[in-house]
């Protein structure tokens, strides 16, 4: 029952509050950005969706668009602006997922949506994690984020798959406050986020 109806509900009212409580913040933080980024203020990508379905994932710029004289981007690291270090470890660059949640893309506490080209890349048990909204946080995020290895993220987005519950989301949304609160797990040690995901040698 929960799944069906209950997440909905909760992801609706959360998200619509708290885009009323943030909006002059992200008013506020418009004209920075747009001076700092060189105009550019939102980033958008595609990601995979509920049963791999494509959808725009929204966020607010970090990044600069510098490339190298043949035009390929500087590594993310160096593209990675002051301003944009801070939105980051605050996690207020996920603001603008509140809008992907009341568009019905993400729910509150699901997996982390990743990358459409790790799609082909994943085992069909890691696949299963695609049964179940994404999520703006999810079990992996509050048991270490970005300092979990690729096979621990995607054991506990099976976990979580598998134990969908108003008790393990209300559990998750508190974890999560804590832990942007002091800013744990922002990045893999040596990368501005996270290594690429090329595939797991063996079946979790």
């Amino acid at each position: 029952m929960y799944s069906k109806y209950g997440k909905r509900l909760l992801d609706i009212t959360v998200a619509g509050s708290g885009l009323l409580l943030s909006a002059p913040l992200l008013l506020a933080l418009v004209p920075l950005l747009y001076v700092v980024n060189d105009g550019g203020v939102f980033f958008r990508q595609q990601r995979p969706g509920l049963h791999g379905r494509l959808f725009y994932l929204y966020k607010l710029q970090t990044m600069t668009t510098a490339c190298t004289a043949t035009g390929w981007p500087l590594p993310d690291a160096q593209r990675l602006t002051r301003l944009g270090r801070w939105l980051r470890r605050l996690s207020i660059d996920e603001l603008p997922q509140l809008y992907n949640v009341l568009r019905g893309d993400l729910s509150l506490v699901g997996p982390r949506p990743l990358l459409p080209q790790y799609l082909p890349l994943y085992s069909p048990e890691q696949a299963r994690r695609h049964r179940v909204q994404p999520g703006i946080t999810g079990w992996a995020q509050v048991q270490g984020r970005n300092n979990l290895s690729w096979e621990q993220k995607f054991g506990y987005d099976l976990w979580y798959t598998d134990n969908v519950s108003f008790k393990t989301d209300l559990r998750i949304l508190l974890k999560t406050l804590k832990i942007v609160w002091r800013g744990n797990g922002i990045h893999t040690p040596g990368y501005a986020t996270a290594p690429e995901f090329t595939g797991s040698r063996t079946e979790i």
